[in-house]
C-alpha cells in the first residue's frame, strides 16, 4: 500500500512540474503590436542592401598617359573611398592613337558587362552618342566630364569644369598681358579635332578677338592639331615658326600642347621672340614660366574635376538626385551645386564647377609642388 502510495504521488509531483513548465502561453496580439514597428525600421534595409551590392562605375579618360587624367582619377578615388562604394571604380581609356574608336569601345563593353555608370571625357565628338545611347538603354548613368557631348544625346548631364565662354576671354587677356595694348600675331595649338572642350575654347576665343575692341591689335593667323601627342605638338609648334616668320605667340588650349610648344620654343632659343601661353599644368610648366617662355597660363584642379564627377554620378546612380534643371545637391568637400542648363550648348545640362586659376612667376612654383 505504501508503494502504491509512493507511485501515485510521483505521478501527481510529475504532472503539477510539467503543467508548470508550460508556461502560460501569452496573449497572441501583444507580440505581433509589438512587431509592428519592426516592419516600418524595415524599409532602409533595401537601401542598406543596394549600398551592399555597390555602385560599380567606370572613368573614362579622352586616353592614358596624360597627367591631368591621372589627378582626375585620384579625385575620384578620393570620393570612391569617402562614400564607402563597396562597388568597383575602374579607370579605363583608350591609346592616343585610337582615341575615338577606343572611346566607344569601353562605352558599348561597360554597357554589355553591367557596369552601372560611365564617365565620360569625351574625345570622339557626337560619334559616341550611339554608344551612349545604348549605354543609358541598358540601365547605365552616363555623365561627361571634361568634354561633353555635343548634342548632349546619350548622357545625363556634363561636368563643366569651367565655363566654356569664359576661356575664350581668359585665354584672351593672358594673350594681350603677353603681347600689350600693341598685340601682335598669334596662333592656336589644339588638340584634336573631334575634342568638344577644345572646339568650345577655340570658337570661344575666336568670338572674342573678333568682336570686343579691347583684343583689335591680336592677330589670330592660324589653328593647328596637335592631337594631345606631346612630338606632334612640338612639331606643329615648329612648324608655325617657320610659316609665320613674325609670330609672336602660340596659344595652346590644351596641357600637352603648351608643354610641347614652350620646349620647341626653349629647344630653338626662341622664348625671346615667340612666347607661349593656354591651359597648363604647373607642375609640368614651372620651368617655362620661370625662364619667360611661358610667362602665364591658366587652369584648374583636375583631382577636384575627378572628385566632383565621381560625387555627383553616384548620387544620380543611386536615385539620391535627378538629372533634371534646378537640381541641388552636395559634393562632400566641395560643398553645394546646382544641375543648370547649359549655355554653352545648344541643348543638355551641367554642373559647373571652377573656377579658373592663372599662372605666373609669382605663383606657379607654389602650385607645382
Amino acid at each position: 500500500m505504501n508503494r502504491l502510495w509512493k507511485v501515485l504521488s510521483l505521478l501527481l509531483i510529475a504532472v503539477f512540474l510539467l503543467t508548470a513548465c508550460a508556461a502560460p502561453a501569452p496573449p497572441a496580439a501583444a507580440p505581433a503590436e509589438e512587431a509592428a514597428p519592426a516592419a516600418e525600421e524595415a524599409a532602409p534595409a533595401a537601401s542598406e542592401g543596394a549600398m551592399e551590392e555597390g555602385v560599380d562605375m567606370v572613368l573614362l579618360p579622352k586616353f592614358l598617359g596624360i597627367l591631368v587624367f591621372d589627378q582626375a582619377h585620384q579625385g575620384a578615388q578620393e570620393a570612391h573611398e569617402e562614400i564607402g562604394n563597396p562597388g568597383k571604380l575602374e579607370f579605363l581609356g583608350p591609346t592616343p592613337e585610337n582615341s575615338v574608336q577606343g572611346q566607344i569601345e569601353i562605352v558599348t563593353t561597360a554597357a554589355t558587362q553591367g557596369m552601372d555608370a560611365i564617365m565620360i571625357s569625351n574625345n570622339a565628338g557626337d560619334q559616341i552618342v550611339p554608344a551612349a545611347k545604348a549605354a543609358k538603354e541598358a540601365g547605365m548613368t552616363v555623365v561627361t566630364w571634361d568634354s561633353p557631348i555635343p548634342s548632349a544625346e546619350g548622357e545625363d548631364f556634363f561636368v563643366a569644369q569651367v565655363d566654356f565662354d569664359e576661356t575664350g576671354k581668359v585665354m584672351a587677356d593672358m594673350a594681350l598681358d603677353i603681347l600689350g595694348e600693341d598685340g601682335g600675331k598669334l596662333a592656336i595649338l589644339s588638340a584634336s579635332p573631334d575634342a568638344a572642350n577644345q572646339n568650345a575654347w577655340n570658337a570661344a576665343f575666336q568670338d572674342v578677338l573678333a568682336n570686343d575692341p579691347k583684343y583689335a591689335n591680336l592677330e589670330l593667323v592660324d589653328l593647328v592639331y596637335g592631337n594631345d601627342q606631346s612630338e606632334d605638338s612640338y612639331n606643329q609648334a615648329l612648324a608655325l615658326v617657320d610659316k609665320y616668320p613674325d609670330l609672336e605667340l602660340i596659344m595652346a588650349p590644351t596641357t600637352v600642347g603648351i608643354a610641347a610648344a614652350a620646349k620647341a620654343m626653349q629647344d630653338e632659343g626662341l622664348c625671346d621672340k615667340v612666347k607661349v601661353s593656354g591651359l597648363g599644368l604647373p607642375a609640368e610648366m614651372v620651368s617655362y614660366t620661370l625662364n619667360g617662355c611661358a610667362p602665364e597660363f591658366a587652369l584648374w584642379s583636375f583631382k577636384d574635376l575627378g572628385y566632383l564627377t565621381y560625387y555627383v554620378t553616384y548620387l544620380l546612380a543611386t536615385g539620391q538626385i535627378e538629372a533634371k534643371e534646378g537640381q541641388t545637391f552636395e559634393a562632400g568637400r566641395m560643398g553645394s551645386y546646382t544641375i543648370e542648363k547649359d549655355p554653352t550648348r545648344d541643348s543638355g545640362l551641367r554642373v559647373l564647377m571652377g573656377p579658373f586659376t592663372v599662372y605666373t612667376a609669382e605663383n606657379v612654383e607654389e602650385a607645382a609642388k
